[in-house]
């Protein structure tokens, strides 16, 4: 059985990431099994993908006109809540 997934560009509440608003040539649509983060950006951006839960991913660069791969929001009830560019601070 196939999810409808519908492409937005949002940004978490919260402080999370450089505080800088997402361009909206930046989308993503969140899946059970994948998030997938657009690009139609001229220059890359780092960004990486907030969840309700607050799980963690690293930061991934995404390049002009390309689709990267992040987790879902699996089966238990997670929501992805939006994108956030990177701000020099992985967390490590």
């Amino acid at each position: 059985m196939a999810a409808s997934v519908t492409a937005a560009h949002a940004e978490p509440s919260g402080d999370t990431g450089s505080g800088a608003a997402v361009p909206e040539c930046l989308t993503f649509s969140a899946g059970w099994r994948y998030t997938f983060v657009t690009s139609d950006c001229p220059t890359t951006h780092t960004v990486r993908v907030v969840y309700g839960n607050g799980m963690e991913v690293p930061y991934r660069e995404v390049p002009p006109r390309a689709v990267v791969t992040f987790p879902g929001y699996g089966t238990t009830g997670n929501t992805v809540e939006g994108i956030v560019l990177y701000d020099g601070d992985d967390g490590s």
